[in-house]
């Protein structure tokens, strides 16, 4: 005869935030690796797109001013996509540690309050 008792809730949910908190990594590892790998050409060291941007740099400054330059610097910068996969493997590793932070309260304490 097998002993069937059952098991604690509070070890049952440290176990599913266990389990979400490696699918999480697997996820994020695997779609950080697609959006780097499968990137464009980058044309930024082409030698013939030398002073291309020069004249929109000197429009956006004329018209926002230096903070409209440094918003467009910004925002050129989040669509690369290296800078795009180092965010989504930040993200996935402060999502996992915060399943294995969890369940590892949830298998100390008990049940969390």
């Amino acid at each position: 005869m097998t002993d069937k008792t059952p098991v604690p809730s509070s070890k049952r949910k440290a176990r599913r935030l266990r389990i979400i908190g490696v699918v999480v990594l697997a996820l994020g590892i695997v779609s950080a690796g697609v959006i780097y790998w499968t990137r464009s050409t980058d044309l930024s060291d082409d030698i013939s797109m030398l002073g291309y941007d020069k004249p929109a740099t000197q429009q956006m400054e004329k018209l926002y001013g230096k903070w409209g330059d440094l918003t467009d610097d910004l925002s050129n910068g989040l669509k690369q996509p290296g800078t795009q996969a180092i965010i989504i493997v930040a993200v996935t590793a402060i999502i996992v540690w915060c399943c294995f932070y969890f369940a590892r309260l949830h298998d100390e304490d008990g049940e969390i309050n």
